[in-house]
């Protein structure tokens, strides 16, 4: 009698959301690198950038509570298809735009902002599919795998867009992100499900597995699950003292990423003196670093959890990364040398991404089936402080220079620390009722 086969698809699934959230930051970041063009062709200078990249994350973040609902009401696998297909016909639309157009500006912050609507269920509907498909010991390498997708997406932006627009015009660059995330859509529709139920190729071994993770449910939510009603536990979610930490926490979190998605390259090109080709190689070494300290911040905060607990392993180990963080920005933009100034703030960048995980594996271990919409909370906090940094950090930057702009960013990071000190992952929203009335 042959042994009983053993799956893995939840990790094929992962990758493909490490896929989706690459295409996702490719869409986002790529007219921060064609930015110089889109300025020179439509007469634009940084501060109106500062508006268009600012568009994007209103509509983004604006939309996160209905795109947590959805992900609920509808599962990851149909919210996310329809989510990239979105994506691409609004990026296709940006590449259509017709050459010396006027009122470029409002085209272009109303094509952003819808964008930002279409990408604002990309996280929620990836937190929904953890929150179904992974336990609670992977959760923290999963969603630093999901998130590596944020720094391999917009670590391959600068070379392979700056090639694209140096020989094809900066419209290529759009069609390419366009047809590229079509594609990986279409994957993810044919290759995902909704529950590890109802996926063909999962084997029993990783069904129990997968099932041997969750956290029990109480008897209304489970019943609930059984008849397909999605259980939102809205009020529940509200008055958790920690959702407006953490939402705090992502917000200082957003500030500072988005200094990097939309300002980074322009940064290395008009302050620190690099040409197209130097900025656009500097501008990836944040991005691989995000990456790769995403990916350990995910592994560390596992095995933390598995020997400490769930708020050393959460929580600790995100305050300590954003601690970091701010010395990281303060030291890399007071030095002299460009280069050395690319590698300290890219450094930066990393320690940040240390945290990601622990804000969306959080978000499943307070949450539980909720935590579609609970992650859409946190996330728009994140959100509205990239939006405040697409606009706040050029005019800082025009008035008192570029070092205050890092300056700042360092003292919230500081804050974000702070924030992590509040936050209980150990009391989980879906507990007994009796267990509620106590927190």
């Amino acid at each position: 009698m042959s042994a009983e086969r053993r799956t893995y698809v939840r990790f094929v699934l992962s990758f493909l959301l490490f896929a989706l959230s690459g295409v996702a930051f490719l869409d986002r970041t790529n007219i921060s690198i064609a930015g110089l063009q889109i300025s020179s062709e439509y007469g634009l200078g940084n501060q109106h950038l500062g508006w268009i990249f600012s568009a994007f994350l209103v509509g983004y973040a604006g939309f996160q509570i209905p795109a947590g609902w959805l992900a609920a009401r509808f599962g990851p696998r149909r919210v996310l298809a329809f989510g990239v297909l979105w994506w691409g016909i609004v990026t296709e639309l940006t590449a259509l735009l017709p050459t010396n157009m006027s009122h470029a500006i409002l085209v272009l912050i109303a094509i952003r902002f819808a964008l930002g609507a279409g990408e604002s269920v990309v996280y929620p509907a990836a937190n929904q599919f953890v929150a179904r498909w992974i336990p609670q010991q992977e959760r923290g390498f999963i969603n630093g795998l999901i998130f590596a997708g944020v720094g391999a997406g917009s670590g391959l932006t600068p070379p392979l867009l700056t090639w694209l627009i140096s020989n094809h015009g900066w419209r290529a660059a759009f069609w390419f992100s366009a047809i590229i995330g079509v594609v990986a859509g279409i994957v993810w529709w044919y290759a995902a499900r909704d529950t590890p139920e109802e996926h063909p190729h999962v084997s029993p071994l990783e069904l129990q597995t997968i099932l041997d993770g969750m956290e029990p449910l109480p008897l209304a939510v489970a019943a609930a699950e059984k008849s397909k009603a999605p259980h939102i536990s809205w009020r529940a979610i509200f008055h958790r003292r920690d959702l407006a930490a953490l939402m705090v926490g992502y917000f200082t979190f957003g500030y500072i990423a988005w200094i990097f998605f939309s300002w980074f390259f322009l940064y290395m090109a008009q302050v620190r003196g690099f040409n197209l080709k130097a900025s656009a190689r500097f501008a990836m070494l944040p991005f691989l670093s995000m990456t790769v300290f995403c990916l350990v911040g995910g592994a560390l905060s596992d095995r933390l959890t598995r020997n400490y607990g769930l708020r050393t392993g959460r929580c600790v180990l995100a305050s300590a990364a954003l601690f970091l963080t701010a010395g990281f920005l303060i030291l890399g933009s007071q030095v002299h040398s460009p280069s050395l100034a690319g590698l300290i703030l890219a450094g930066g960048a990393g320690t940040l991404y240390l945290s990601q995980s622990s804000f969306f594996s959080v978000s499943v271990d307070i949450a539980g089936r909720s935590s579609g919409v609970f992650s859409s909370i946190v996330n728009m906090g994140g959100q509205i402080g990239g939006a405040v940094t697409a606009s706040l950090t050029p005019w800082i930057a025009q008035h008192f220079g570029w070092t205050s702009s890092f300056g700042l960013a360092a003292a919230l990071a500081v804050v974000g620390s702070i924030c992590w000190l509040v936050v209980h992952p150990e009391r989980p929203l879906e507990a007994a009722p009796e267990a509620l009335g106590n927190r």
